[in-house]
């Protein structure tokens, strides 16, 4: 006969009482759906997965990266516009969806003013002009008078129409007396093989520092009010003497406009404490991007300026997506 042992029958109601509690804790623990509008592997994406991870130690909670891309990155943003304000959705995103395309589509599915709230900075980094390594244009005054003197040639190929890319062109064209004509690429590959291969005599974006260094491009001015930390070497336009030619662009967080203003600064402030965490800042200068950290209150202000520098220029432009 076999005979109960007291001992083991009291273990394993203990084990299983400590899977009860474990299940129950696992979901009391908050998901947050981190919102990128793009594919896995971009820059956008990236940064969102290296700041999710810490973040969701702050926070104690599940941190999830959700990509939809489409549209460039307006179907994300409406999907945080129907998501529920209670600070569980973030869209992690670039200028272009919110302070851009409100000046080139007369009709969105969002309005950014009345739909979102500035969470967090990320990320900044500079936009530059560069020319093909083989040029024989050294710096932006060559290239300028290049420019004057074959009016046909007067062109800069960007990975997007209707993109900051695309007006810091035509920013650069009013300041320097240039008529400009902007040819658009999908994406940044086909512009860095037609400028590396002298099809293009300009490209403007946010080129991979490596290429500058290995001598296959040559970046001529970035458009930061200082020089890039993480490529000191290249001017500004500004130094150059083109200081209305000014625009960095970023990586910044929004939520819902109903989101409690408790919740949004407790999210803005884990948001930009990742954002600044050595690890996430060493990352991020690999791939050419300066991490800030912005909270909620001085992300706002940068929005704000963003919107009154771009939509003179935009409108200016007659530029329409739709």
């Amino acid at each position: 006969m076999a005979i109960k042992h007291p001992m083991k029958k009291w273990a394993l109601g203990l084990t299983a009482a400590w899977f009860c509690a474990a299940a129950a804790l696992a979901q009391d623990k908050p998901t947050i759906r981190l919102l990128v509008g793009f594919p896995p592997g971009g820059g956008t994406d990236v940064m969102a997965r290296l700041v999710g991870e810490k973040m969701a130690t702050a926070l104690n909670a599940t941190v999830v990266v959700e990509n939809k891309p489409g549209a460039g990155g307006r179907v994300a943003a409406e999907a945080l516009k129907n998501a529920a304000a209670d600070g569980s959705v973030v869209l992690i995103t670039p200028p272009a969806p919110i302070v851009i395309a409100p000046f080139t589509f007369s009709k969105l599915p969002y309005n950014t003013e009345a739909d979102f709230v500035p969470v967090a900075q990320i990320v900044r980094y500079s936009l530059a002009i560069a020319t093909g390594g083989n040029a024989p244009l050294k710096n932006l005054a060559d290239l300028l008078s290049f420019y004057k003197a074959n009016p046909k040639q007067a062109n800069f190929g960007t990975a997007a129409a209707g993109s900051q890319l695309h007006f810091l062109g035509m920013l650069l064209g009013q300041a320097a007396g240039v008529q400009l004509t902007h040819v658009p690429y999908q994406g940044g590959a086909p512009l860095n093989n037609d400028l590396m291969g002298g099809q293009i005599v300009a490209g403007i974006d946010q080129f991979p520092y490596e290429l500058h260094k290995s001598g296959r491009i040559r970046m001529l001015a970035t458009s930061g009010a200082q020089r890039s930390p993480v490529m000191p070497d290249v001017p500004t336009f500004a130094e150059q003497g083109f200081p209305t030619v000014l625009g960095d662009a970023w990586y910044g967080a929004y939520m819902h406009a109903k989101t409690p203003a408790a919740t949004v600064q407790r999210i803005g402030a884990a948001i930009a404490a990742a954002s600044r965490h050595p690890d996430v800042v060493q990352k991020a200068a690999a791939l050419g991007l300066e991490a800030t950290g912005l909270n909620a209150a001085e992300f706002a202000k940068v929005h704000a300026a963003d919107r009154a520098r771009w939509e003179p220029v935009v409108k200016a432009s007659g530029f329409k997506a739709d």
